[in-house]
């Protein structure tokens, strides 16, 4: 019964992906030709919405579900590693037309061959968990 309310949450996701066409792998590959604004104004949004949250969890000092304080860690000053990664996001991004949620929201929505993407994403996040400590961190 505990898990009702994060399939209801994945649900709704899900409706929202689609209905503002952010699976859609024709407005993603839009966005990466700078042909159409749609998915930047998704993106400002989702920005706008989280940079308030996290203004408003700051400020009313809210705490999560089972009553502890929601801490917000300082910022890394490294951004090197920020923009490796935002590099090998994007690029898997515009190559499959898909980033994490939409990945999921695609193959619920019938799009079968989305499955090939999200085994290569969990098998590069096994990989990724495999070396990790190799890595700087």
């Amino acid at each position: 019964m505990k898990g009702v309310k994060f399939i209801l949450a994945g649900i709704i996701f899900g409706i929202v992906m689609v209905k503002s066409e952010a699976v859609s792998w024709f407005r993603i590959q839009e966005m990466f030709r700078f042909q159409s604004f749609h998915m930047y104004g998704i993106i400002g949004t989702a920005v706008l919405l989280g940079v308030i949250a996290v203004f408003l969890i700051k400020k009313l000092q809210i705490r999560d579900i089972n009553g502890l304080p929601i801490t917000i860690p300082a910022k890394d000053k490294r951004w090197t590693k920020y923009a490796l990664g935002g590099l090998v996001f994007g690029l898997g991004w515009a190559l499959t037309g898909a980033c994490p949620g939409p990945m999921f929201v695609n193959i619920g929505y019938g799009y079968i061959a989305m499955a090939i993407v999200v085994f290569g994403a969990l098998l590069g996040t096994y990989l990724y968990g495999l070396i990790r400590h190799k890595l700087p961190h």
